[in-house]
């Protein structure tokens, strides 16, 4: 009697304690038509000294900065008396409470009208939130659990999907900061449609599909079915589901033509905004979204990088891992989407050609190697700059260049250790997904060379073309699976002129690439171009018939206007240097029965019938 007195004595102080430190937040949209959302948030048990409220600065899910803390207006702090306290703003996005008593209450209005993965929207049709762009927070008290109460009582039919955890009354819990930074919020009058998935251990979990778009229930259970597919695959890749807190997983869908697109992962859900109509009729669009996203479930929500640990609200972390955490999962967004039957093999002959190209063509891949391009991703996720950069010549995304590194190592695995990707990729979940250890690039390396049995193998691949900058033989691979990777223009003139512009008879040069042609002439952006071998230039077309009827290796002259001053030129044509992916069949060769084996093991369905 005495042990169970204290039992729940016990439990009487803790839930004392929770409700001593909990950070509870109210949300309401009075003025949701102009955009503006009401939050408070009430901190109880404050420290003495000087309190800091602040924004984020950074989001989960995204790599580079943003400032969250410019839609902040009209904060306020009081007293458990409701009396007025003052306020200093050290920052843009700190706020600095120097005297105060145990309890502060802050209130603030948020202007939201932006509707991606990392800001906040609202309107009379929903409330979208990235918890990081809406939710302000104390300093210091992170470990701390959050309450938020959403009330939208007057706005009609609308109901909260979130990964938080529910408490009734529309009241919604999180542990911590980190996770409650990391749960996406869709408030709206959305569809749904679930279905339930048995792990390798036996518990059922349940997927959710929340729409929010113009679409029937019949048109979402449709594409829910579709969904199935594509999650199978992935669980063919994995062998077990991660274990989702709650017991669920939720696809949060907002489609609507003016929004800005996105895709943002997140622990047990995944934010996908689209900007389609609607989702009938345009299914083959979106699928690339979803499937990238629900990978990212075990890959770098659990099978995560030592760098973004723990998450940094304050400015982004720097990552060396990215080309793995986002670029193999853009591998596998799209393999599986052929395997689930979603997609045709052609459809990934086309994608695996377009990350060819891209990291044998492309200046930011010749010479940067994909940790380089994994620390560039602080500028470059949605980072925001008005000046002109040279990104063109000094970064390849993480994401295709890490689809390629993934292209490359699958076929290798394939080819030489009779090995895949797959095999790879549950021998990483096996050692730090599963249990949640944070992974460095020598870990990667390590359990690369104890899946095949040879270190030096994993050392020289590292070496090479992970911290090094050179290619993997891509022709030689694919020709494996009876894929022939050659010269898309052999034998034309290429002038490296890139994407033109042509207005009102004016044509005007992008950035131009290192080692190009038209780079080496000493051509640069917004240089207009007059003449081209003595011809005058007024659109595309001309520019274009010129070319054509000069080789690779010929002097043309060039005049053009820089900053207003006519100047001349001479540009010496290369060999176009764009590459096509084909099947062997379409070339008169003869597919091979061992080509065919292997091309089917590596893009047919791995789900056990």
């Amino acid at each position: 009697m005495k042990k169970f007195l204290g039992t729940a004595l016990f439990s009487v102080l803790s839930l004392y304690a929770f409700a001593q430190n909990e950070i509870s937040y109210t949300v309401s949209f009075p003025n949701a038509v102009h955009h503006e959302a009401e939050i408070t948030m009430e901190i109880p048990n404050v420290p003495a000294g000087s309190l800091m409220v602040r924004m984020s600065r950074s989001s989960p899910g995204r790599y580079a900065t943003h400032e969250f803390g410019k839609n902040v207006y009209n904060l306020k702090a009081f007293d458990s008396n409701g009396k007025s306290l003052l306020i200093k703003q050290p920052a843009g996005d700190v706020y600095e409470i120097p005297s105060h008593g145990n309890a502060v209450k802050i209130t603030y209005t948020l202007f939201g009208s932006w509707i991606d993965g990392t800001y906040a929207g609202f309107d009379e049709t929903h409330a979208h939130m990235n918890i990081p762009a809406t939710f302000a927070f104390p300093v210091g008290m992170d470990a701390r659990p959050r309450l938020v109460q959403f009330k939208y009582a007057d706005k009609q039919n609308w109901k909260v999907a979130t990964q938080l955890k529910p408490m009734g009354k529309d009241t919604y819990y999180a542990a911590n900061l980190q996770y409650f930074m990391d749960s996406p919020t869709e408030i709206a009058d959305y569809k749904t449609a679930s279905w339930q998935v048995k792990n390798t251990d036996g518990k059922m979990q349940t997927i959710h599909l929340i729409s929010h778009s113009n679409d029937t229930q019949l048109a979402i259970d449709n594409y829910a079915e579709m969904l199935k597919k594509m999650v199978d695959e992935h669980l063919a890749v994995w062998g077990e589901f991660p274990t989702y807190d709650y017991g669920n997983y939720y696809f949060l869908e907002d489609v609507y033509p003016d929004n800005a697109g996105d895709g943002m992962e997140h622990r047990n859900s995944t934010s996908i905004v689209q900007r389609t109509p609607k989702i009938e009729g345009y299914e083959a669009n979106l699928l690339g979204t979803f499937s990238h996203e629900y990978f990212h479930s075990w890959n770098v929500e659990r099978l995560r990088p030592k760098t973004l640990e723990p998450f940094n609200f304050e400015h982004s972390n720097i990552s060396d891992e990215l080309w793995l955490a986002e670029g193999f999962t853009q591998y596998y967004g799209s393999l599986l989407l052929t395997r689930s039957g979603l997609k045709t093999v052609d459809n990934a002959i086309e994608t695996f050609n377009g990350i060819a190209n891209a990291v044998l063509n492309s200046p930011g891949a010749k010479n940067f190697s994909p940790i380089s391009a994994s620390r560039y991703a602080v500028f470059a996720d949605a980072g925001v700059a008005i000046d002109q950069t040279n990104k063109s010549n000094i970064f390849l995304s993480y994401y295709t260049y890490g689809a390629a590194t993934a292209l490359a190592l699958d076929l290798r695995l394939r080819s030489e250790f009779k090995l895949t990707l797959d095999d790879y990729m549950r021998a990483l979940w096996k050692a730090y997904g599963k249990p949640e250890i944070a992974y460095t690039v020598p870990d990667l390396e390590k359990t690369l060379g104890e899946l095949t049995k040879n270190p030096a193998f994993a050392k020289d691949f590292f070496k090479r073309y992970i911290y090094g900058t050179e290619k993997n033989d891509y022709a030689k691979l694919l020709l494996n699976a009876g894929l022939v990777l050659r010269k898309a223009n052999p034998g034309k003139a290429y002038s490296g002129f890139g994407r033109l512009t042509a207005i009102d008879g004016k044509v005007t040069l992008p950035q131009t690439l290192t080692g190009s042609p038209a780079y080496q002439a000493g051509l640069d952006i917004d240089d207009v171009i007059l003449t081209v071998d003595g011809k005058e230039v007024k659109d595309l077309a001309s520019i274009n018939n010129v070319i054509d009827a000069h080789k690779p290796g010929e002097v043309i002259s060039i005049t053009y206007l820089y900053r207003g001053e006519q100047k001349n030129t001479k540009l010496t044509l290369a060999e176009n240097p764009n590459l096509e992916l084909v099947s062997i069949e379409k070339t008169g060769e003869t597919l091979t029965p061992a080509m065919q084996t292997f091309r089917d093991n590596w893009l047919n369905s791995q789900v056990k019938k």
